[in-house]
């Protein structure tokens, strides 16, 4: 097993290099046709693309109307999600030794609902996901990085109030609709919860036949589906388990399952292209510790989750790209072993005690 925080992985860190602005373009462009697919099956699913012109008119204004009111709901469901958000993570602040000055309750409110404006101009005027990806991806790199740099765990605060808030927003509109707005809602999800600054620069310093960015770019396309299979297997594993908001089959809850699956595969990528385990054990790890269990997911439900993902990505590479993915796989596999958080258990501890626990 790799130790995931050996310092003897330290002869793989590239120095910093600054990442240009093609490569940049291109993996968000990229990233951002991810939602295409699935905007588009949405809309054949939906009455729009099979009915009458006027029936089809009457249809967008009824999602005008539907905007307006959200607007006029936005505040409050800003100010809603983030006491529920409190509500989650007051233990959690206490028991992670996270100093409460950094976690700026009005400044994350205000970010939340600038980026929802934002979100229901495109949705009201009918401009797809992927619009939205490339006119607000920018601005959501620069908060994550933002909230990250003090503390990278201060980021769940920001992801549970705009994960909240999103959901409270798909309670004011119609069934049918509710498909539709979740698309645009992952989009900014996707934006807070992955890594993707860092998976665009580490990207810019790879040359164009690099095994490492080929492996990467070959993924892209397929991490919705290694999404899906891992999510459902996990569903039929697991019929009966319950996690904070619901059953796995939940809709809600479902699409937060094939989020952070999503996720993990994004930050494996982005170890992979910067050579190190930087984005593993200063990252992910923190923020799982600080949200998994103040949201009641299992560990071992993790630890099964990894094992899947390991399997299917494997099954998307060569022999030679596996290889590359093999000591992060590893690592994670030690990060969330059992054995960590028995050892939290018996006593409290801070991230950074967990963390060098892991060391050993």
């Amino acid at each position: 097993m790799v130790n995931p925080i050996n310092p003897r992985y330290a002869s793989y860190i590239r120095s910093p290099e600054k990442p240009t602005s093609k490569t940049v373009a291109s993996f968000a462009q990229q990233w951002a046709k991810k939602y295409v697919q699935s905007q588009d099956s949405d809309l054949q699913k939906s009455d729009f693309s099979t009915t009458p012109d006027q029936t089809r008119k009457t249809g967008f204004a009824k999602r005008l109307e539907n905007a307006e009111n959200l607007r006029h709901s936005l505040r409050l469901a800003v100010s809603l999600a983030w006491t529920k958000t409190e509500t989650i993570l007051a233990v959690a602040i206490k028991q992670n030794q996270i100093d409460p000055q950094l976690v700026n309750g009005w400044e994350i409110a205000a970010d939340a609902h600038k980026i929802y404006e934002k979100l229901l101009e495109y949705y009201s005027d009918g401009e797809t996901p992927e619009a939205l990806s490339l006119a607000v991806g920018k601005e959501l790199l620069r908060l994550t990085q933002s909230y990250r740099t003090p503390d990278p765990r201060v980021l769940g605060f920001v992801n549970l109030l705009f994960h909240h808030t999103g959901l409270l927003l798909l309670q004011e509109v119609p069934e049918f609709e509710q498909t539709l707005l979740a698309d645009y809602i992952k989009v900014i999800e996707e934006h807070l919860n992955m890594p993707l600054v860092r998976l665009y620069a580490a990207a810019a310093t790879h040359p164009p036949d690099s095994p490492a960015l080929l492996a990467v770019i070959q993924l892209l396309p397929d991490i919705g589906e290694i999404a899906k299979f891992v999510s459902g297997r996990i569903q039929k594993m697991y019929p009966n388990y319950r996690s904070f908001t619901g059953k796995l089959s939940d809709v809600i809850v479902h699409r937060s399952s094939l989020r952070d699956i999503e996720m993990f595969q994004v930050y494996l990528w982005t170890c992979v292209l910067e050579g190190n385990l930087s984005a593993l054990k200063d990252e992910l790890f923190p923020l799982c510790v600080l949200l998994y269990p103040a949201l009641k997911v299992d560990w071992e439900l993790v630890r099964q989750m990894l094992y899947l993902l390991a399997q299917e990505i494997s099954g998307h590479l060569s022999e030679e790209q596996r290889s590359l993915f093999v000591p992060y796989f590893n690592a994670c596999w030690e990060m969330f072993a059992p054995e960590v958080f028995s050892q939290e258990n018996r006593q409290e501890t801070s991230i950074e005690g967990l963390a060098n626990w892991v060391a050993g």
